[in-house]
């Protein structure tokens, strides 16, 4: 995603907005200007060895997404953990746990 993109509906009790954001260092901006409408964010974070690790690092940009989407108010996050499949073995239990734990 390089721009922000929108999707609207409704349940009997709230009004939901999704806003997808980019991720890419390149689109900071756009990511900011999602998330700074948002109250609650979901981020993604890779679970390939060296990725998840290099995105929770202190220059990382998985820890500077969710840093700045603290410092716009989200303070509720929930995080997805993708690329399973290149664990090692595939589908690691015990790299799902590593990376929650952490």
């Amino acid at each position: 995603t390089i721009d922000i993109a929108l999707w609207k509906f409704e349940t009997a009790k709230y009004y939901v907005t999704i806003i997808d954001a980019p991720g890419h260092r390149d689109f900071i901006k756009n990511m900011i200007t999602g998330t700074s409408q948002a109250d609650c964010a979901v981020l993604i974070v890779a679970a390939g060895t060296g990725e998840f690790e290099a995105g929770i690092s202190k220059n990382g940009q998985t820890r500077e997404h969710a840093l700045l989407a603290f410092t716009l108010g989200v303070k509720q996050l929930i995080v997805g953990v993708n690329k399973m499949d290149s664990t090692e073995p595939p589908y690691s239990e015990a790299r799902f746990e590593e990376i929650k734990n952490e």
